[in-house]
């Protein structure tokens, strides 16, 4: 597996699969995307159908194209779309990536998801993509998702202001977190023992 595999990637441990975002997936997210408290923080917003076919359409294109791979991120107990997530900022030579671009329907929240997820992404750019580095970003207004970083190990950075326009006109600040290849063997046994990621 290299990079250039990316875009037929299939991520998968006992709790959650990831895949590749498909125009097909229209009615599965439909049932889960309508919820405003997903996209408070987001740089797009999802309130209409026309919205959620072009965010659809949009990860399909990316992914197609390799500037990011968008997955579905499907519970192996219910075999449903539960919420979507992305590796993205892909730099091969500088073997660096970031995940980011995470949201989880209402059913998925504090459930285990999120981090299963996070953790078959950690495992599959550490182990097999061998990454270096990897980044992950939020709003500083964010507070849940800075909560989950610091609780799945990353390290706060630091506080980029000004970094991009949010819905309604607002300049959003981002604050960074990382993991670098030489902490995730701690990170992966002191945050994510409970899974054994499949490559």
């Amino acid at each position: 597996m290299n990079w250039n595999d990316l875009k037929s990637v299939v991520l998968e441990n006992e709790r959650v699969k990831l895949r590749r975002v498909r125009l097909s997936d229209r009615a599965e997210f439909a049932r889960i995307a309508f919820d405003p408290a997903i996209w408070r923080h987001f740089v797009a917003q999802v309130t209409t159908q026309e919205e959620l076919d072009n965010f659809i359409e949009q990860a399909v294109h990316d992914s197609l194209s390799g500037t990011r791979i968008v997955f579905a991120i499907i519970d192996r107990a219910t075999d449903r779309i539960v919420g979507s997530t992305a590796y993205g900022n892909l730099a091969a030579a500088e073997r660096r990536l970031e995940i980011g671009w995470s949201w989880l329907g209402e059913e998925a929240r504090r459930t285990g998801v999120n981090r299963a997820a996070k953790c078959a992404l950690l495992q599959h750019a550490f182990d097999v993509l061998e990454c270096e580095r990897v980044e992950l970003k939020t709003d500083v207004l964010n507070a849940p998702a800075r909560a989950g970083l610091a609780g799945i190990g990353a390290t706060e950075e630091g506080v980029l202001r000004s970094f991009n326009f949010m819905p309604g006109g607002r300049r959003r600040d981002v604050i960074y977190y990382s993991i670098l290849r030489h902490e995730w063997p701690q990170v992966r046994a002191a945050r994510f023992a409970a899974y054994r990621p499949t490559i």
